[in-house]
């Protein structure tokens, strides 16, 4: 028997981390003393066409360590299946890492919210040992909820890459896959999105669709947008948001015209004032504009649902005076009939360029052939971490696998499901609750008198009482909903309206 000392020493540090299969698993990784049978061990033949890289992850040791990493955390994640408080022994621990994370913020956090780093599909455990129900999910980031296998599996892929981090400069194969995924599922139904950039956040998805069309339109130098765009707070998205507050301080970096939106109990008329609006704009400023910048389905503004029919009226004026035409779909990706909600409004003949972030994991900027810059306007050190980018592959292909998508599928069933819930709520407490609003997994209602404060309160109570969501929109502030599509089972949503039910009562009366 042949023996290494690799002189690496096994710190675990706590829960299910040190549980005795994971830390087996580590050592049989050829962390610590590796040992082993010459002839369970494969050689490494540098002269066969396979990679080295491919006999790694094809590995036994490395097969086996998934094995049992998979074991205990189905085996913990049982534990993680209900909302409870907090554990009263936890409380000053809690508290004082918490005081610490105020201070070196700089400002407290929004909630009271540090994860112990344990999860189960919609439930997560906080570092005070109580479990929430995750309705939010990062504002939409965690589709597969927390620790669900795919996606620790698909990390530990990125875990056996060369680098932690991919870039402009070196990428590895998941960065061509994710590209190429990207570009099939928006193309598929007619849209001429050719390109793709993976990138590190949505605002910076956004910032490189205005370069691009802002290089594209030059000397253009306005953009035209909805009321109550979101679109991220770097300078320039800051510009383009319409919340006066995000940009405290700040230089307008961008002219921005703002048309009103679609109102659900007036579309006749907001469709005539947007269009009506659009073709003074456009007459005020002959060439001057680089582009329309316009979410499908306004996520921060309010969850605010556009139709064929709205949008057409615009973008065939727009297309006609030669204006570019942007979808950001940041958040609404992957929450409706199609992964992108321009597909879901048939809107494919109009979208140039598209953005895409959050539930991907790595965020991206699709474009056109014609929209491909002559100069080099498009370069980051980091387009994504390795983890990103391979847990955004398995997130795409779950969502797919799951069927989250179809006009029968998970994301349109379970959303009419939520809010046929909230209507019933609506009904039975009127004055506390109106809506819903919002299509697919995308769900909103205005509490109590559509105030900040009356949202904020009920939010607090909702955080305590055990229900996840958040804040969206002005006049009227609204809560809003982003279930994890992939796990989420009415059984999810039943609690989720059992809780808000709990909350309402315990705020408003």
């Amino acid at each position: 028997m042949a023996k290494i000392d690799l002189g690496l020493i096994l710190r675990p540090t706590s829960g299910y981390h040190t549980h005795p299969r994971i830390a087996t698993s580590w050592i049989a990784s050829a962390n610590y003393f590796l040992e082993w049978e010459p002839e369970i061990v494969p050689s490494i033949n540098s002269s066969t066409n396979e990679l080295i890289a491919d006999a790694l992850r094809t590995d036994p040791r490395v097969a086996e360590a998934r094995r049992l990493i998979s074991e205990a955390i189905v085996d913990h994640a049982a534990n993680v299946n209900e909302v409870r408080g907090p554990k009263p022994e936890l409380k000053t621990d809690y508290q004082s890492m918490l005081d610490r994370l105020t201070a070196v913020r700089g400002a407290p956090p929004i909630w009271p919210y540090l994860s112990s780093g344990m999860g189960s599909g919609p439930f997560v455990e906080l570092a005070d040992g109580s479990v929430k129900l995750d309705f939010i999910c990062g504002i939409g980031v965690h589709g597969c909820g927390h620790l669900q296998d795919g996606m620790v599996q698909a990390a530990i892929d990125a875990a056996l890459e060369d680098t932690v981090m991919q870039g402009n400069l070196q990428q590895n194969p998941a960065s061509l896959q994710m590209g190429e995924k990207l570009v099939q599922l928006a193309s598929q139904s007619g849209a001429k999105l050719d390109h793709c950039l993976l990138s590190t956040s949505g605002a910076m998805a956004n910032e490189n669709a205005l370069k691009i069309a802002f290089h594209n339109k030059t000397p253009a130098d306005r953009i035209i947008a909805f009321d109550n765009a979101f679109a991220g707070r770097t300078l320039a998205t800051a510009s383009l948001t319409d919340k006066a507050a995000y940009r405290t301080g700040l230089p307008v970096t961008i002219d921005v015209d703002y048309l009103p939106f679609r109102e659900a109990s007036n579309p006749e008329r907001s469709q005539r004032w947007a269009v009506d609006e659009l073709h003074r704009l456009i007459k005020r400023y002959p060439g001057k504009h680089a582009a329309f910048w316009a979410e499908p389905i306004a996520g921060e503004g309010g969850y605010y649902e556009g139709t064929k029919e709205f949008f057409t009226a615009l973008c065939e004026p727009l297309r006609e005076a030669g204006i570019p035409i942007i979808f950001d779909e940041v958040q609404s990706f992957s929450r409706t009939s199609r992964p992108f909600a321009f597909q879901h409004l048939g809107l494919d003949e109009f979208a140039d360029i598209v953005t895409v972030g959050k539930i991907t994991q790595v965020c991206g900027t699709l474009y056109g052939k014609a929209f491909n810059p002559t100069g080099p306007i498009l370069s980051q050190t980091f387009t994504g971490s390795s983890s990103a980018i391979t847990t955004g592959l398995s997130m795409l292909e779950q969502l797919e696998s799951n069927q989250c998508f179809g006009v029968d599928g998970k994301n349109i069933t379970l959303g009419n499901y939520f809010r046929n819930g909230l209507e019933q709520l609506s009904s039975k407490y009127p004055s506390y609750i109106s809506g819903p609003f919002g299509c697919g997994m995308m769900i909103a209602f205005t509490p109590g008198d559509g105030s900040f404060d009356h949202a904020k309160q009920l939010m607090g109570t909702m955080y305590d009482t055990g229900l996840l969501g958040f804040v969206c929109g002005a006049n009227p502030t609204r809560l809003r909903f982003l279930p994890p599509p992939v796990v989420t089972t009415t059984q999810h949503i039943d609690l989720a309206l059992n809780l808000l039910e709990q909350s309402i009562k315990t705020c408003f009366q």
